[in-house]
């Protein structure tokens, strides 16, 4: 399984980016499918994640209303459209599949089989 993500770079604060993950196998093979990013000296947080069944989606409450997961079952990609960024966004975005696991508790990193390598967002002015 490879993943592969794009889109990242600069953008000033109130600014969008999309994101892309294209996946070696088709997106709906894989029960999860989800967005993390890390930035510098923090830990790796999950940010927002599909369940690949029924489409449920996922999203943490620092991104609610600004960022949206979607996915291209055509294109075997899924994209993180990201608007009104912070300069608090900066990080570097990895996708990953795995496990939904809990409706309360979904796309854990510790169930995540595969990750694709990072793409870099840098919010600033």
């Amino acid at each position: 399984v490879q993943l592969q993500a794009s889109g990242g770079g600069l953008v000033q604060p109130g600014g969008s980016l999309r994101l892309s993950c294209t996946a070696s196998g088709s997106t709906s093979d894989y029960v999860a499918i989800g967005w993390f990013r890390q930035a510098p000296g923090k830990e790796r947080e999950r940010i927002s994640c599909m369940s690949s069944a029924v489409g449920t989606t996922y999203y943490t409450d620092s991104v609610k209303g600004r960022l949206t997961i979607s996915r291209d079952n055509a294109r075997n990609t899924v994209y993180l459209q990201m608007n009104t960024l912070k300069p608090e966004d900066t990080a570097v975005y990895y996708c990953a599949t795995g496990i939904w696991g809990s409706d309360s508790a979904p796309c854990l990193l510790g169930g995540m089989d595969f990750w694709g390598k990072g793409t870099l967002v840098t919010v600033s002015s």
